[in-house]
């Protein structure tokens, strides 16, 4: 006799919204499908939309953490063995492995997940479901945010497909995005991470009417001078409006300065 499921613990507990939409999970299976054959990392696997089109992949070997132990269970005797159930917080999962992630984030959890993932070694690609908004500021649609610049010398960051909140149950406020974050084969800048966060932060929190200003005031008018006409950057120019390549070549000359 099968022994009873636990109980499932609400959505204010997990903050996650689950796929009723068959169309997404495909969708985003269908971009998994595009990269090298690797193993895949599910992180919050919830009822198992995404999971059953992940299977569906040939060579792909998947493990899933989920929180809920009565998903966790539900899972297990869902899928037997073609899935690997960790019982866990997909916070707390180790992210150092040559894996893609996957995942229909919880919402609330959006912000450090992705600060995890973009500080963790070696994974290779990650393919996120979170709010549309901040899928679109990741991606740089409509300006560039502090966190994309920070790390945009080791990673490429593309918006894919919005998500409408009638595709989740419960029923979101907001629509939902498809980021894709691919690690660079070749980082555009050879320098430790935090050392470029400090020019991105300075720049971005600094004093100033446009980038060029705050660099001047921040790193010395004539390298400001130099960097601007190397760019091509304008005195309107915010730092929202800075892309990948001005971000190493500013690296590069304030490093140069030492």
């Amino acid at each position: 006799m099968r022994s009873p499921l636990p109980r499932p613990l609400g959505r204010h507990e997990h903050g996650q919204n689950f796929l009723v939409d068959d169309a997404v999970p495909a969708a985003m299976a269908a971009v998994v499908a595009g990269y090298p054959p690797r193993p895949l990392l599910e992180l919050g696997p919830g009822d198992g939309a995404l999971t059953a089109a992940l299977l569906r992949l040939p060579g792909r070997p998947l493990t899933a953490v989920e929180l809920d132990p009565y998903r966790v269970a539900r899972l297990r005797r869902r899928f037997g063995d073609a899935l690997t159930v960790v019982h866990g917080d997909l916070l707390d999962v180790r992210l150092d492995r040559p894996v893609d992630v996957v995942s229909n984030v919880p919402f609330a959890l959006t912000t450090p997940l992705l600060r995890r993932l973009l500080a963790a070694p070696r994974w290779a690609h990650a393919l996120v479901l979170v709010q549309w908004e901040v899928a679109r500021k990741r991606a740089a649609v409509g300006g560039t945010s502090a966190l994309t610049a920070r790390w945009w010398p080791w990673f490429t960051f593309t918006l894919h497909d919005r998500v409408p909140a009638r595709a989740f149950r419960p029923v979101p406020a907001v629509d939902g995005g498809v980021l894709e974050i691919a690690r660079r084969e070749v980082p555009l800048l050879d320098a430790r991470p935090r050392d470029h966060h400090r020019i991105v932060d300075a720049v971005f929190t600094g004093r100033g009417r446009g980038a060029v200003d705050v660099v001047g005031r921040r790193f010395g008018r004539a390298l400001a001078r130099d960097w601007a006409r190397e760019c091509g950057l304008g005195p309107r120019t915010l730092p929202r409006d800075l892309d990948a390549g001005h971000w190493v070549r500013l690296h590069a000359r304030v490093a140069g300065r030492r």
